[in-house]
Protein backbone atom coordinates (compact mmCIF):
# COMPACT_ATOMS: atom_id res chain seq x y z
CA UNK A 1 0.00 0.00 0.00
CA UNK A 2 1.22 3.91 -0.85
CA UNK A 3 2.67 5.55 2.40
CA UNK A 4 1.25 9.26 3.19
CA UNK A 5 3.92 11.00 3.38
CA UNK A 6 3.66 14.75 5.55
CA UNK A 7 6.49 17.07 4.38
CA UNK A 8 6.84 20.17 5.96
CA UNK A 9 9.32 22.72 7.21
CA UNK A 10 9.45 23.50 11.00
CA UNK A 11 10.66 25.78 13.59
CA UNK A 12 12.28 24.80 16.80
CA UNK A 13 9.30 26.05 17.95
CA UNK A 14 7.09 24.05 16.27
CA UNK A 15 5.43 26.60 13.72
CA UNK A 16 5.08 26.04 9.80
CA UNK A 17 4.57 29.43 9.35
CA UNK A 18 5.35 33.40 10.96
CA UNK A 19 2.97 35.09 12.35
CA UNK A 20 2.38 36.93 9.23
CA UNK A 21 1.69 34.06 7.27
CA UNK A 22 5.29 33.85 6.17
CA UNK A 23 7.37 31.31 4.76
CA UNK A 24 10.92 33.85 4.95
CA UNK A 25 12.59 32.40 7.50
CA UNK A 26 12.33 28.81 5.70
CA UNK A 27 15.36 27.66 3.33
CA UNK A 28 14.50 25.41 0.41
CA UNK A 29 15.47 21.46 0.40
CA UNK A 30 18.27 20.77 -1.03
CA UNK A 31 18.16 19.84 -4.93
CA UNK A 32 19.16 16.51 -4.74
CA UNK A 33 17.33 15.66 -1.54
CA UNK A 34 13.88 17.33 -3.06
CA UNK A 35 14.87 15.62 -6.44
CA UNK A 36 14.41 11.81 -4.23
CA UNK A 37 11.60 12.38 -2.30
CA UNK A 38 9.45 13.84 -5.44
CA UNK A 39 10.89 10.50 -7.69
CA UNK A 40 8.97 8.57 -4.94
CA UNK A 41 5.73 9.94 -5.17
CA UNK A 42 3.34 10.33 -8.01
CA UNK A 43 0.42 12.13 -6.02
CA UNK A 44 0.27 15.31 -3.84
CA UNK A 45 -2.47 16.68 -1.47
CA UNK A 46 -3.23 19.95 -1.14
CA UNK A 47 -5.68 21.69 1.47
CA UNK A 48 -7.08 24.94 0.20
CA UNK A 49 -5.54 27.70 1.98
CA UNK A 50 -1.89 25.91 0.55
CA UNK A 51 -4.03 25.37 -2.93
CA UNK A 52 -4.69 29.08 -2.80
CA UNK A 53 -1.69 30.50 -1.78
CA UNK A 54 0.69 28.39 -4.29
CA UNK A 55 -1.74 26.30 -6.63
CA UNK A 56 -0.43 22.96 -8.43
CA UNK A 57 1.77 24.06 -11.17
CA UNK A 58 5.09 23.21 -9.83
CA UNK A 59 3.70 19.65 -9.66
CA UNK A 60 1.96 18.90 -12.80
CA UNK A 61 3.86 15.95 -13.54
CA UNK A 62 2.02 14.24 -10.17
CA UNK A 63 -1.94 14.16 -9.79
CA UNK A 64 -2.87 17.00 -7.18
CA UNK A 65 -6.28 16.45 -5.06
CA UNK A 66 -7.28 19.99 -3.32
CA UNK A 67 -9.25 19.33 -0.45
CA UNK A 68 -12.13 21.78 0.50
CA UNK A 69 -15.85 21.60 1.38
CA UNK A 70 -16.02 25.43 0.03
CA UNK A 71 -14.08 25.75 -3.37
CA UNK A 72 -16.46 24.71 -6.49
CA UNK A 73 -13.69 24.37 -8.52
CA UNK A 74 -10.21 23.71 -9.46
CA UNK A 75 -7.10 24.27 -11.98
CA UNK A 76 -4.44 22.94 -13.19
CA UNK A 77 -3.30 19.85 -14.97
CA UNK A 78 -4.18 16.40 -13.45
CA UNK A 79 -5.62 18.92 -10.16
CA UNK A 80 -8.87 17.34 -8.75
CA UNK A 81 -10.83 18.20 -6.14
CA UNK A 82 -12.16 16.23 -3.29
CA UNK A 83 -14.97 17.55 -0.42
CA UNK A 84 -16.63 15.58 1.94
CA UNK A 85 -15.33 12.23 3.69
CA UNK A 86 -12.14 12.80 3.35
CA UNK A 87 -10.92 9.59 5.42
CA UNK A 88 -12.60 7.47 2.79
CA UNK A 89 -11.42 9.33 -0.02
CA UNK A 90 -7.74 9.13 0.57
CA UNK A 91 -8.02 5.52 1.98
CA UNK A 92 -9.59 4.69 -1.10
CA UNK A 93 -6.50 6.64 -3.11
CA UNK A 94 -3.93 4.77 -0.88
CA UNK A 95 -5.00 1.43 -1.69
CA UNK A 96 -4.58 2.05 -5.42
CA UNK A 97 -1.33 1.75 -7.38
CA UNK A 98 1.14 4.03 -7.67
CA UNK A 99 3.91 5.46 -5.29
CA UNK A 100 3.85 7.10 -2.31
CA UNK A 101 1.47 10.34 -2.02
CA UNK A 102 2.68 13.82 -0.35
CA UNK A 103 0.60 15.60 2.13
CA UNK A 104 1.98 18.95 1.24
CA UNK A 105 -0.46 21.14 2.99
CA UNK A 106 -1.97 22.97 5.03
CA UNK A 107 -2.13 22.39 8.61
CA UNK A 108 -6.27 21.77 9.49
CA UNK A 109 -5.38 18.73 6.84
CA UNK A 110 -2.65 17.56 8.73
CA UNK A 111 -5.07 17.28 12.01
CA UNK A 112 -7.32 15.75 9.98
CA UNK A 113 -4.60 13.16 8.39
CA UNK A 114 -3.03 12.59 11.67
CA UNK A 115 -6.35 12.01 13.98
CA UNK A 116 -7.35 9.78 11.44
CA UNK A 117 -4.33 7.43 11.38
CA UNK A 118 -3.57 8.44 7.71
CA UNK A 119 -0.40 10.07 8.01
CA UNK A 120 2.47 6.91 7.31
CA UNK A 121 5.43 9.15 7.38
CA UNK A 122 6.96 12.47 8.73
CA UNK A 123 9.63 14.13 6.53
CA UNK A 124 10.91 17.49 8.65
CA UNK A 125 13.03 20.03 7.57
CA UNK A 126 14.21 21.31 11.27
CA UNK A 127 14.64 24.84 10.69
CA UNK A 128 17.07 26.53 13.80
CA UNK A 129 15.09 29.16 14.30
CA UNK A 130 12.89 30.20 17.39
CA UNK A 131 9.36 32.52 15.27
CA UNK A 132 7.85 32.91 18.46
CA UNK A 133 4.23 32.94 17.17
CA UNK A 134 2.49 31.48 13.93
CA UNK A 135 0.86 28.32 12.90
CA UNK A 136 1.59 24.97 14.65
CA UNK A 137 2.58 22.43 12.80
CA UNK A 138 0.50 20.11 15.08
CA UNK A 139 -2.73 21.12 16.77
CA UNK A 140 -6.10 19.84 18.06
CA UNK A 141 -4.75 16.45 17.75
CA UNK A 142 -7.12 13.96 19.56
CA UNK A 143 -4.31 11.82 20.93
CA UNK A 144 -0.72 10.52 21.40
CA UNK A 145 0.61 9.49 18.25
CA UNK A 146 4.28 7.94 18.35
CA UNK A 147 6.98 8.35 15.60
CA UNK A 148 10.39 6.57 15.85
CA UNK A 149 13.35 8.16 13.76
CA UNK A 150 14.61 6.18 10.34
CA UNK A 151 16.89 9.04 9.13
CA UNK A 152 18.67 12.44 10.60
CA UNK A 153 21.05 14.02 8.05
CA UNK A 154 22.38 17.61 8.84
CA UNK A 155 21.43 19.67 5.43
CA UNK A 156 22.01 23.44 4.57
CA UNK A 157 20.37 25.54 6.80
CA UNK A 158 18.44 22.59 8.46
CA UNK A 159 18.52 19.22 9.51
CA UNK A 160 15.98 16.34 7.55
CA UNK A 161 14.39 14.04 9.66
CA UNK A 162 12.38 11.36 8.55
CA UNK A 163 10.09 9.56 11.26
CA UNK A 164 7.96 6.63 10.55
CA UNK A 165 4.29 6.59 12.20
CA UNK A 166 4.22 3.74 15.01
CA UNK A 167 0.75 3.78 16.23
Amino acid sequence: MRKVILGVAVSLDGFIEGPNGEYDWCPPPSKNEMDNFLEGIDVVFFGRKSYELFGTSEYASKTCYVFSNTLTAVKGKNTHLLSGDVVSAVKKIKAEEGKNIWLWGGASLTTTFINAGLVDELWLGLVPVVLGAGKPLFQDIKKRELFEFTEVDKQQGYLSMKLRYKG
